[in-house]
């Protein structure tokens, strides 16, 4: 994979939750290099910045009906500058923030084509309103997009569903609230848990995962990097023990690189906050640097 495209789009959104910090995830993976680590690659890159998010950046407080306004606004930008990057021949990475982003995200790079997107994350996602004690957008992002909860999160750029379940694949999880299980199960995505990754390995996943998307040539990749055992990368929003080694993570990154289908890339939830030299946002570019090619020979 070389001579791409590559369009940078921060999204600095913390109103998907409650923890601060996520908002200077984009400035962390700026820092760590992305920009010189891509270009080395041999890619052109363009950085658009930082997309404007309005009112404040954490309604700690606030109801989930206070909420839904903004985080919409901030989506529909994301999704705007998605579309509009898409339809110029270039790849837009997102960098966050926090999950909920990828409902304007994923819309936006869909909003012309049907895309076959990896979903890698320790969390599912697949709350709605009824279903999360929290209430937080960022635990709603995936069912947003396959039509569940709210019109004005579900409705973001177009209306209904952006994807749907044969289209989804899910990688990593392993921390799921009750009802939420029951949802995801029920949803019809392909689902691989960490256990599906520790009995069968993580090439047999990614293996199983893509052959989901034979039939389709574009491939969009939502990496929560929560996915990673806290101990490789502690500067998450949610972290979750028992997660992804370090090469597991690179070998996902390397696999999708080698089908040459890359369309678009979420890299989400790193909190420099709650991180230890800036390790998390260094892996991040590490991993970014896989999916755009970079190989061991």
């Amino acid at each position: 994979m070389k001579d791409k495209k590559l369009r940078i789009i921060g999204v600095p959104m913390d109103l998907g939750q409650n923890q601060r910090g996520v908002d200077m995830g984009p400035s962390a993976i700026r820092y760590a290099g992305l920009t010189r680590k891509l270009t080395g690659l041999g890619h052109s890159v363009r950085d658009s910045g930082n997309i404007s998010i309005p009112g404040v950046f954490s309604l700690k407080d606030s109801s989930l009906k206070e909420r839904l306004v903004p985080i919409r606004q901030a989506c529909k930008t994301a999704y705007d500058m998605g579309k509009k990057a898409v339809r110029k021949g270039e790849i837009p990475i997102f960098l966050g923030g926090d999950h909920s982003a990828s409902i304007g995200t994923v819309g936006g790079v869909t909003h012309d084509d049907p895309v076959g997107l990896i979903w890698v994350d320790a969390h599912g996602d697949f709350n709605t309103p009824e279903t999360s004690s929290s209430c937080n957008v960022h635990g709603m992002a995936l069912s947003a997009l396959l039509g569940y909860g709210p019109a004005k999160l579900v409705d973001v750029g177009r209306p209904g569903p952006k994807v749907s379940p044969d289209q989804v694949v899910v990688i990593g999880v392993r921390d799921l609230d009750a009802q939420e299980k029951v949802l995801l199960k029920e949803s019809g995505c392909t689902i691989f848990t960490m256990r599906d990754i520790d009995e069968i390995g993580m090439h047999a996943v990614l293996i199983k995962a893509l052959a989901k998307f034979e039939y389709l040539p574009r491939i969009h990749v939502s990496f929560d990097m929560d996915v990673m055992d806290p101990i490789e990368a502690p500067g998450v929003g949610t972290p979750s023990r028992g997660g992804l080694t370090y090469r597991e993570g690179q070998l996902i990154m390397e696999i999708i690189a080698d089908t040459n289908k890359l369309h678009s890339v979420d890299i989400m939830e790193i909190n420099p906050i709650l991180d230890v030299g800036n390790r998390s946002g260094e892996m991040a570019v590490s991993l970014a640097s896989s999916l755009f090619g970079k190989s061991i020979i």
